[in-house]
């Protein structure tokens, strides 16, 4: 039967082309603008490491003074280097990594090849197991590195193609900042979106090519990028580790529920201690959010990426109102040939399936037509410059979403026209011709 009803509807569109096309463009105007806008809202606001976010956890507590205190201000969003240190060797957690941002001069040993900076992650050993970093070559380095300072490096699947052309690196040297590093691995291609686990340098910016100990960078004094916020007598750049400074990124895997509820209460009682040896004088305040909890603490999705999705869905309901319009007017201009259908036997059902597959029919067409807005307006926000908007692009779930919505918005839209004409009484359809 549904064949049947497919071919009523398709005689029925051939017949009235220009009204056709209208409902077609008024439902792919509508779906190509709100796919465009959720397309972006859903690459922006997804789980960053599916499957290990809700083990991933972000401490922080407050060290500052007195000044400006108010109890319902939040901790800093980063921990000094001496409570970085304090924790990271604790170990109460399945695995932590301490890390800061930064940028390396690399010198190639390629004289075809001008130095130039790049993006560095200066961090510890548990990074690349806690954060599922993939490896292409070699492996990372080990807690005897971070503890010894080791002139290791990681660098990304990119640079070891700028250097490399793409052969294993592993054992090569680097030469960075007049420094000779081993290379012991090769990240797999990898990008994190949004950049949860350090939201100074970029929500969304590309991961960095090196990644080398946090202790190694500190001793050699490379340059680092990020904030860093100051109290008291404030800053010194030669003694970070001491200066009364939050500039460490600090995350922690936990298992379990019960591993959470602990190291929330560690952290309280670390706070305590701190507090009675002199270094804290605010009562004792922490968080402690997973990844999802993180990005959403700090907003991460653009407001403007938020309202233009709503502005989308508007529009595409003043879109779905004038189909609604445009349907009733075509289906009771065809009174008459769907009473003769009534005469004939057709149920009220029959009918009103037989339009909805109709309806079906002009979502579908519409959706093509939506994809294909989509896909240009994707291609016209990936010309912005945004950080984000190279990230763009339409995946396979937004790819079935996009129909979904195009025919379920179109079916919902052609239920009143459907009814509506259903109602038709045969004997006076006929009576009239």
């Amino acid at each position: 039967m549904f064949g049947y009803y497919l071919d009523l509807a398709l005689r029925s569109l051939r017949r009235n082309k220009a009204l056709t096309a209208l409902m077609v463009l008024a439902i792919a105007l509508g779906i190509g603008a709100c796919m465009t806008t959720l397309t972006v809202l859903h690459v922006l606001s997804g789980d960053p490491i599916p499957g290990r976010s809700t083990q991933l956890y972000y401490p922080q507590l407050d060290p500052r003074d007195m000044d400006g205190y108010r109890p319902e201000d939040d901790p800093p969003a980063q921990v000094t280097w001496i409570d970085g240190m304090n924790l990271l060797h604790a170990r109460r957690a399945d695995r932590q990594a301490l890390m800061t941002g930064g940028a390396v001069p690399i010198q190639p040993a390629q004289s075809a090849i001008e130095p130039f900076f790049e993006d560095a992650r200066y961090t510890t050993a548990d990074f690349f197991p806690m954060f599922d970093v993939p490896m292409l070559y070699g492996h990372a380095w080990n807690q005897a590195d971070d503890e010894g300072s080791a002139r290791v490096a990681v660098i990304s699947r990119k640079l070891n193609d700028k250097l490399f052309q793409g052969k294993d690196s592993t054992g090569q040297t680097l030469l960075m900042n007049d420094v000779a590093f081993r290379i012991v691995g090769v990240l797999d291609s990898w990008r994190v979106t949004p950049h949860f686990y350090d939201l100074n340098n970029g929500s969304y910016s590309e991961d960095e090519g090196v990644y080398l100990p946090l202790t190694t960078a500190k001793d050699l004094k490379l340059a680092r990028n990020g904030s860093t916020d100051c109290w008291g007598k404030g800053s010194d750049p030669d003694h970070m580790d001491t200066a009364p400074c939050v500039w460490l990124q600090l995350w922690v895997q936990l298992d379990t529920p019960a591993k959470v509820a602990a190291y929330k209460t560690f952290l309280v009682h670390y706070s305590q201690e701190q507090k009675t040896l002199g270094r804290f004088q605010r009562p004792p305040n922490v968080r402690l959010d997973d990844v999802m909890g993180w990005l959403d603490f700090n907003k991460v999705v653009p407001g403007d990426v938020r309202l233009q999705a709503w502005l989308a869905l508007g529009f595409l309901l003043v879109c779905l109102v004038n189909t609604v319009g445009l349907m009733l007017a075509k289906f009771l201009r065809r009174s008459a040939e769907l009473g003769v259908r009534r005469a004939l036997g057709a149920s009220r059902r029959e009918v009103f399936m037989q339009l909805l597959v109709e309806s079906g029919v002009i979502g579908l067409t519409g959706g093509v037509g939506g994809l294909l807005l989509a896909l240009l307006g994707l291609w016209l926000v990936r010309k912005q410059p945004s950080d984000y908007a190279a990230l763009a692009h339409l995946d396979l779930s937004m790819l079935a979403a996009t129909f979904l919505l195009a025919v379920g918005a179109t079916l919902l839209a052609g239920l009143l026209p459907a009814w509506r004409a259903c109602q038709v009484t045969p004997a006076l359809q006929l009576k009239s011709n």
